[in-house]
């Protein structure tokens, strides 16, 4: 697989690079599956979602794509109550942003690795927890040092 455009979160007043796809959870707990144009080997989603956190809640602000039809999509596609923002409350999970700079590329998905990598714990839409994760091995400067992880909250 290809390394993949990232979906974009708004969070505590900055935008961040996405590498997790929360709307597919709401297409498997739903079993609705649009059928978006996969014109492009780095989107296979077929669509970019823009997101944010807003008072501890995970928010869908927007989507851009198309449908295999031609038909643009929106926000309103696969919510028309909500066409200006949806809260994702389906969502049950880490959605991580990556810090700093890339240190290793990967041509694939979201694998690429950065200096660190800020996850945001979610349940049922709501942020629960927040954790920091540093990649040591850029520190000491190795390129094949073994991928030794620190956390912390």
């Amino acid at each position: 697989m290809t390394a993949q455009f990232t979906e974009n979160l708004t969070y505590e007043g900055q935008v961040y690079a996405m590498c997790t796809e929360p709307l597919g959870t709401y297409f498997q707990l739903t079993g609705v599956f649009p059928d978006f144009s996969k014109d492009c080997t780095a989107l296979w989603r077929g669509y970019i979602g823009t997101w944010e956190v807003r008072l501890d809640r995970l928010y869908l602000l927007k989507l851009d794509g198309h449908l295999a039809s031609g038909e643009d999509i929106s926000l309103a596609t696969l919510f028309p109550e909500f066409p200006e923002r949806v809260f994702a409350h389906w969502y049950t999970g880490s959605v991580r942003l990556p810090q700093g700079r890339r240190i290793e590329y990967v041509h694939m998905g979201y694998q690429s690795r950065h200096e660190a990598d800020l996850f945001l714990d979610f349940e049922r839409g709501h942020l629960v927890a927040r954790r920091l994760v540093t990649n040591e091995q850029c520190k000491r400067g190795d390129p094949f040092a073994p991928n030794v992880n620190r956390a912390w909250d």
